[in-house]
C-alpha cells in the first residue's frame, strides 16, 4: 500500500528526522503491513485549506491544527477507532481540555493531539517576586507589562477569565453567540481603559513587546514558545515563564484565561487504506513519539506521559505551556462561526487603545461590540 503524508517541513527535513524514524518504527510494529511513503511539506495551519480543495486527492494522514470544525464540516477527518480512543484516554487523563480540541460537536473525537498551542507568560526574573508572578496589577506596578491588547486571539482572555463564553459553555453553540456584555463585560472594558492609560502598559505589536524586553524597555511578554529562543538568547539568565496571572476586577481576583488549541494527527475518510492510516495518525501522536519529537527538536508534549520526563518537567517554558494549558486556558471554538469572531473584537481592541472607548462610554461600547455580532451569526 502507499500513505501519503502531510507533515511540516521540519519533521521531515532529512533522511532521519523524526517523520522518516517513526515510519520506521511504525513498520516495525506493523509487519503485516508493507507500505511505501510519499511524504509531502503541508504544515498544519495550511493543511485544512489544502485538504478541503479535493479530499479525494488529499493525503491518507495529515497534521492539522485543531480544533477546526471546517474539516469535519467537509467530511475530511475521520473520527478515530475504539483502539485509538484507548490510546487518548491514557494520553490525556487529566487534561480532559487537551482532548476536547479534537472533539467535534458530535461529542466523537476526530485526530489525536501531538502538541498544545497557547501563550503564556515571559519576563525579567530581577524584576518580580514570584508573588508578583500571580497579579498583573503587581507587575504593572513593578515593571514595564507589554501586551497585544489589539490582537484578538489575546484580548478575550480578559473576558473569558471574567466569566464571558464564546458559543455557549462548550463552544458548539452557534446560537448562544458571544456573551462578553453585561455589567462584568462592562466592567472588564473599564479595566482595560484604565491599564491602556497606565504608564507602565505598552502595546505589543508587530513584535514591539519580544523586542523592547531584549532591549530593556519592556519586562513582561505575553507570547508563546516560538518566541522562547529568542527570549533566552536576549536576556541571558534572567527570564522567567509562567501560567497566565489574575487581574483585579471590582475587588476579586480573576484570572486570565488564553485560547487553546493543539496540532494534532487525524486520518482521511477517503483513503484507500483507512485502518492503516487511523493507526499511523495514532502512532504520530502517541507517547512514544510526542517522546522523540521533544528530544529531537524540542517540541513540548501534549501527552500527560511524555510530560513527566524530566527533561520536560526541567524545561521551563514546556512547564509554562502545559500549566496554562491546565489551569488557564479556554479551548477555542471550532465551529464555523467563529470565523466572525476575530475582526469585531480586534476592531474593539484597537477603539480602547485609540481612546474612542472611554470610561463615560465603556458599557454603550461593550454592548455595540456584542451586538455587532448578531449580524454576522
Amino acid at each position: 500500500m502507499t500513505l501519503v503524508v502531510w507533515a511540516s517541513q521540519e519533521d521531515q527535513a532529512g533522511e532521519d528526522s523524526w517523520l522518516q524514524r517513526m515510519e520506521q518504527a511504525f513498520e516495525e510494529e506493523h509487519p503485516e503491513y508493507d507500505i511505501t511513503w510519499k511524504n509531502q511539506v503541508v504544515a498544519s495551519a495550511d493543511a485544512s485549506t489544502v485538504a478541503k480543495q479535493d479530499p479525494m486527492v488529499a493525503a491518507d494522514v495529515y497534521t492539522f491544527s485543531a480544533p477546526d470544525g471546517s474539516l469535519l464540516d467537509a467530511g475530511v477527518l475521520g473520527q478515530v477507532s475504539d483502539d485509538t480512543m484507548e490510546q487518548l484516554a491514557k494520553q490525556t487523563a487529566g487534561s480532559e481540555t487537551m482532548l476536547d480540541t479534537v472533539k467535534g460537536a458530535d461529542g466523537n473525537v476526530y485526530g489525536v493531539p501531538l502538541a498544545g498551542n497557547t501563550w503564556f507568560m515571559y519576563y525579567r526574573k530581577s524584576k518580580f517576586s514570584a508573588e508578583d508572578l500571580k497579579s498583573l496589577d503587581a507587575m504593572l506596578a513593578k515593571g514595564k507589562v507589554s501586551f497585544p491588547l489589539t490582537n484578538s486571539w489575546y484580548l478575550p482572555a480578559f473576558y473569558m477569565g471574567a466569566g464571558g463564553t464564546l458559543f455557549g459553555e462548550d463552544g458548539t453553540d452557534a446560537e448562544a453567540g458571544v456573551q462578553f456584555g453585561g455589567e462584568i463585560g462592562a466592567a472588564v472594558t473599564d479595566y482595560l481603559i484604565d491599564l491602556r492609560n497606565n504608564p507602565n502598559f505598552v502595546l505589543d505589536q508587530n513584535g514591539s513587546g519580544l523586542a523592547g524586553l531584549k532591549d530593556g524597555s519592556v519586562d513582561v511578554l505575553f507570547s508563546g514558545n516560538w518566541d522562547g529562543g529568542a527570549v533566552r538568547e536576549g536576556l541571558g539568565d534572567d527570564w522567567g515563564a509562567a501560567q497566565l496571572p489574575c487581574f483585579t476586577l471590582n475587588g476579586q481576583q480573576i484570572q486570565l484565561k488564553a485560547f487553546m488549541g493543539s496540532t494534532a494527527y487525524g486520518w482521511n475518510p477517503y483513503s484507500k487504506h483507512p485502518k492503516a492510516a487511523d493507526q499511523f495518525a495514532a502512532f504520530l501522536s502517541s507517547t512514544y513519539s510526542q517522546e522523540q519529537h521533544y528530544t529531537l527538536r524540542s517540541v513540548i508534549p501534549s501527552d500527560v506521559q511524555a510530560a513527566e520526563s524530566p527533561e520536560v518537567k526541567n524545561d521551563i517554558i514546556a512547564k509554562a505551556q502545559i500549566n496554562t494549558i491546565a489551569n488557564t486556558s479556554v479551548v477555542q471554538p471550532a465551529i464555523a462561526e467563529m470565523n466572525n469572531f476575530w475582526v469585531p473584537c480586534e476592531n474593539f481592541g484597537k477603539a480602547i487603545y485609540n481612546g474612542e472607548v472611554t470610561h463615560e462610554n465603556a458599557a454603550e461600547q461593550t454592548e455595540r461590540w456584542m451586538e455587532s455580532y448578531k449580524s454576522l451569526m
